[in-house]
């Protein structure tokens, strides 16, 4: 028998310096001499670091068993924190995420284990996170923030403020609860937190709920500090959330290139060890499709997700496409009733079954959701809210044949998605807009119909520019379509790059400039010499007032 110190001594410095391949290696050398709850623990956090889920949950599992056998409580108890954890975040599994909390919890009351009760805490606050319970998480992490400061545990403070945060954004008190988040994950990459799990843990909650509040800004400085962080250390689980989540912040603002780039990438690395995050990606990348009007597609990628919660929204935009709005109702219901009332989703539900209602004719139905959800919005001064509920009244008032009251309404969405860089939720509401004007003043109807047909066709949404164009020509004007100019190679986000890069901006500049990372910035420098067969930049800065001179939206 070989001496298992070793090994084992060599497996922790690895593990802390964050050397995966290493520190697996190492501990399953220990572990063959010695099975012990810490070697085989030690495996399983390797494994989950290089995208090994279900090697990770094995080890947790064995790491437990083994813990039980030889009454190493603490262990055992640690053990099933990770698996609830793993469960929940990698396999969307909640049954047996909060079966593992359950027993952990049992361990830490009949042993006394008073320093984990904080961690308890913070895993029941993190399931009810996910699961539309964001009152009670909040009030569960603030429990563990109190254990954590009793403790002196940072890592627990840390992660329990992330939550904290989470509940607060999903409660609809976005400022309040992103500013939290920001001040987690500023004081988890400076290196307040001694444990590399938590800053994952914490990062993936920024990035969630920077999408969930639809904050553009705040995504993309989040995105590159957790993507550096991945640089260094890698976790599949952190770098698909980043991709899956700045992914949906991009289809909202209307960069779909850069959209659909980032949500392929979820799609890659999800399929092989990240099963929740990857049906979330594929949603999404069919709500993409249905924007752009390729139903085929989009029917395909949501083949197999129609129980998924993640993928609700998707799946009732596709039936509703399709002409099923009552299947599409139903479906909102079921998860409506799964969730809290007072929360983010439960208002972006009911938003979607106001459109329902009216898709239905259900005019007045329409009207009533929408005046619960302004109530609601406004009274947690959650803007977002406000914005989808006003277009609601808008489109309802509008098919109940009130253009004027509709006028009200939609200006008031138009103003509110501006101000938060929605550009996709701007433009349509914008047609919705020229319609509501187009009996009452054609001059203003005209205005607003040509500013939705620039955005859309700046934005990609083919289907929609042909919906702003009929506008505009039953206005009695010519509805202009961008034409050929000498740089047509390049799609708009390359242009916008290639004149930043025309202007003498590094990549860094470039990408802070346009809400992309500096990985995206790169990829489209590449592509855009490629197209125009240049050598490199300095090519591109020297012919770049003859290449770019044509502007593609100048007609629109």
């Amino acid at each position: 028998m070989t001496d298992g110190a070793a090994p084992m001594e060599r497996a922790r410095r690895q593990l802390a310096q964050g050397a995966w391949t290493e520190a697996r290696a190492s501990f399953d050398l220990a572990a063959a001499d010695d099975p012990s709850p810490e070697a085989l623990f030690g495996v399983a956090i390797a494994a989950w670091w290089l995208g090994d889920t279900e090697a990770a949950l094995s080890g947790w599992e064995r790491s437990y068993t083994t813990a039980v056998v030889r009454e190493d409580w603490q262990r055992a108890a640690f053990a099933g924190f990770y698996l609830c954890l793993g469960y929940e975040m990698s396999l969307g599994n909640e049954t047996i995420a909060t079966a593992w909390v359950d027993r952990a919890d049992e361990l830490v009351i009949r042993h006394e284990l008073e320093p984990l009760v904080g961690w308890i805490a913070l895993c029941r606050a993190h399931l009810a996170n996910d699961h539309g319970r964001p009152g009670t998480a909040a009030s569960l992490a603030r429990a563990a923030i109190e254990r954590a400061h009793a403790a002196s545990d940072v890592d627990l403070e840390l992660c329990a403020t992330a939550e904290l945060g989470t509940a607060l954004v999903e409660g609809g008190r976005l400022d309040e609860g992103l500013g939290l988040l920001g001040k987690a994950m500023a004081r988890s990459l400076a290196g307040e937190a001694t444990d590399l799990d938590a800053v994952v843990l914490i990062a993936c909650r920024v990035l969630t709920s920077c999408s969930h509040a639809a904050d553009a800004k705040r995504a993309l400085q989040w995105v590159h500090a957790a993507d550096d962080f991945h640089d260094r250390y890698g976790s599949s689980h952190l770098f698909t959330t980043c991709r899956v989540h700045y992914g949906a912040v991009l289809l909202a603002t209307g960069a779909w290139e850069d959209a659909e780039r980032e949500l392929l990438a979820a799609l890659e690395i999800g399929r092989r060890a990240e099963p929740t995050l990857h049906a979330e990606a594929r949603a999404m990348l069919a709500e993409l499709r249905l924007a752009q009007g390729r139903i085929d597609e989009a029917d395909h990628l949501l083949q197999g997700l129609e129980s998924e919660a993640v993928a609700t929204f998707a799946v009732a935009a596709h039936l509703l496409a399709r002409g099923e709005p009552s299947a599409a109702g139903s479906l909102v219901q079921r998860r409506l009733s799964r969730v809290a009332e007072d929360c983010l989703e439960a208002w972006r539900l009911t938003g979607l079954l106001g459109e329902i209602d009216v898709a239905r004719g259900a005019f007045a139905e329409a009207t009533l959701r929408a005046g619960e959800l302004l109530d609601r919005g406004t009274r947690a001064g959650c803007d977002p809210v406000v914005a989808a509920a006003s277009r609601l009244l808008g489109i309802a008032l509008l098919g109940a044949g009130d253009p004027p009251g509709a006028t009200e309404h939609l200006q008031r969405a138009v103003a509110l998605y501006d101000d938060l860089g929605l550009a996709v939720d701007g433009a349509r509401t914008r047609l919705l807009l020229g319609r509501a004007l187009a009996s009452v003043d054609a001059e203003s109807a005209l205005a607003e119909a040509r500013a939705a047909l620039h955005a859309f066709e700046i934005i990609g949404a083919a289907r929609l520019a042909d919906e702003a164009a009929a506008l505009i020509r039953s206005l009695g004007a010519r509805a202009r379509r961008g034409g050929p100019s000498p740089d047509r190679l390049l799609t708009r986000r390359e242009r916008e790059v290639a004149e930043l890069v025309a202007a003498g901006l590094g990549n860094p500049e470039i990408a802070n400039r346009l809400f992309i990372t500096r990985k995206t910035v790169e990829h489209h420098v590449s592509s855009i010499l490629a197209k125009l067969g240049l050598t490199g930049r300095a090519e591109l800065v020297a012919r770049a007032p003859s290449l770019l001179s044509g502007d593609p939206l100048r007609d629109r």
